[in-house]
């Protein structure tokens, strides 16, 4: 009997684990957000920038695959950092229909604004189904400049003397790099956007130097402690999240998402990146 007993209590602590653990990556950590504080030495910085914070959002996954409202909060609390610039590092919808253009108005009607400058670049998800709808991106370019963020397709922009460049999605329509990276001037202080952090490992850089800040990875929203994420949407694995030195000049920056692409996350809080300026 004290043997059915302990099988019967032991059976029982499981399922409640289980049940915590479930509620825990569904309904508490795709909600629990950090604000990663990260020093950014940069080479040309002017010396009025010194000491300026540059904020990253990421992956906001406008849609219903989650509460979105959860984003305009998140949101709200970032502008009280204040920060003087803000990039956006793509996938700003998870795309089923124009209902998500409507919700991406409703949400970016709180957009975070830099007070030196704010530019983005777009994600694979910004280009609808099977990332080939141009009418998609478009209507989602659209929204976004309206917010105030200057969309870089391939393109720079110098907001007070920081320039920024950005690269457009790898697997998008629009992907090509040479186009803004054929414009790297060494002496200017840049930083450079990408959504996918697979075009690092492209031949396409012509000797840039300086940091490139990327998203799409979301850290694999599922980590087992110690271990690798055992799903990441990059051939390369080495691309999970947080600060990677490339060992060529460059260095690497991959923010784990303000949204989810579904909603679970275990080991892997989103984020909202603030890099302090400095000279390098």
């Amino acid at each position: 009997m004290e043997r059915r007993k302990f099988i019967k209590n032991s059976l029982l602590g499981a399922a409640g684990a289980s049940l915590i653990g479930g509620l825990y990556t569904w309904q508490v950590e795709p909600f629990w957000l950090e604000f990663v504080h990260v020093n950014m030495p940069i080479k040309n910085l002017p010396d009025h920038l010194e000491g300026k914070t540059l904020m990253q959002i990421s992956d906001i996954h406008v849609g219903n695959r989650f509460n979105y409202n959860y984003v305009i909060e998140s949101f709200e609390k970032a502008k009280l950092l204040e920060p003087d610039f803000v990039v956006y590092t793509g996938d700003f919808v998870s795309y089923e229909n124009e209902e998500q253009l409507e919700q991406l108005q409703t949400v970016m009607k709180s957009t975070v604004i830099g007070k030196l400058g704010t530019a983005g670049v777009l994600g694979n998800h910004d280009y609808g189904g099977d990332w080939v709808e141009q009418h998609v991106a478009d209507a989602i370019t659209n929204v976004l400049e309206e917010a105030g963020i200057t969309i870089l397709i391939n393109d720079e922009k110098e907001f007070d003397g920081l320039n920024i460049m950005g690269i457009d999605d790898y697997w998008g329509l629009n992907f090509d790099p040479t186009k803004i990276t054929s414009k790297y001037d060494a002496k200017k202080a840049n930083v450079m956007l990408c959504h996918n952090p697979d075009v690092c490992d492209l031949d396409v850089w012509n000797n840039y130097k300086g940091w490139i800040l990327s998203g799409h990875t979301h850290g694999g929203q599922v980590k087992p402690p110690f271990l690798n994420p055992p799903i990441l949407p990059v051939e390369n694995k080495r691309y999970n999240a947080g600060e990677i030195d490339l060992f060529d000049g460059r260095t690497l920056y991959i923010n784990r998402a303000l949204g989810n692409l579904y909603q679970v996350r275990f080991n892997v809080r989103p984020e909202i990146t603030v890099f302090k300026l400095s000279k390098s």
